[in-house]
């Protein structure tokens, strides 16, 4: 088993309800591939083999699973929730009964890897698309869900003002940094603030 001390810390630090259902889904996919190798981006697990396979996450109150070629794979077993940005596949898990069967999760989890093994790529988004989806981290979506006013205001915000906020957290080069620049984001959009309101007349 390919395990990094960092996903132990990430498990460990996580809510206590969290905890079991982390440990399972861990070792799910390290038993579906052995080959599968752990990394942190994005301050959360992700689980690699010839690229990304799948990640996992944990907020206060649920935890997220996705598949990073989600979108190309068959739902056979109808598991994936509707697909909201702050989510993974398959919804809010706030315990181990709100998961699939192991035989189905690490059948799916196989078949992302057989995406990855057989080199088959997401479709490249064209530049108009690209511009106009945004992809908003998900710990981003979860800080605004717990704070009404700013959320209000990311919403009403253009794409372009958006982004600032995005490109600011996600440049981030520690962990603590990316939290003191996500308090800072909060407070500003409940002032209804672009990340760029000090250099503007």
């Amino acid at each position: 088993m390919h395990t990094i001390v960092q996903v132990d810390q990430y498990i460990i630090n996580s809510a206590e309800f969290a905890i079991p259902i982390l440990d399972h889904l861990r070792n799910l996919v390290h038993k579906a591939d052995a080959r599968i190798e752990e990394k942190m981006k994005w301050s959360m697990p992700f689980f690699d083999f010839k690229g990304t396979v799948c990640h996992m996450a944990s907020f206060k109150n649920h935890c997220a699973f996705g598949f990073w070629k989600g979108s190309l794979m068959q739902d056979e077993y109808g598991i994936f929730k509707e697909r909201t940005e702050a989510m993974g596949l398959l919804g809010k898990i706030t315990c181990l009964e709100d998961l699939p069967p192991d035989e189905i999760l690490i059948a799916y989890i196989q078949h992302a890897i057989q995406l990855n093994e057989n080199n088959v790529k997401l479709p490249a988004k064209s530049k108009s698309t690209a511009q106009k989806e945004l992809v908003v981290p998900e710990y981003l979506m979860e800080a605004l869900q717990e704070d009404p006013e700013a959320l209000a205001v990311f919403q009403n915000f253009s794409t372009s003002n958006k982004k600032d906020y995005v490109l600011w957290l996600e440049e981030a080069k520690t962990e603590t940094t990316r939290q003191k620049r996500l308090v800072t984001t909060l407070v500003w959009l409940a002032e209804g603030k672009t990340r760029m309101w000090k250099y503007k007349k």
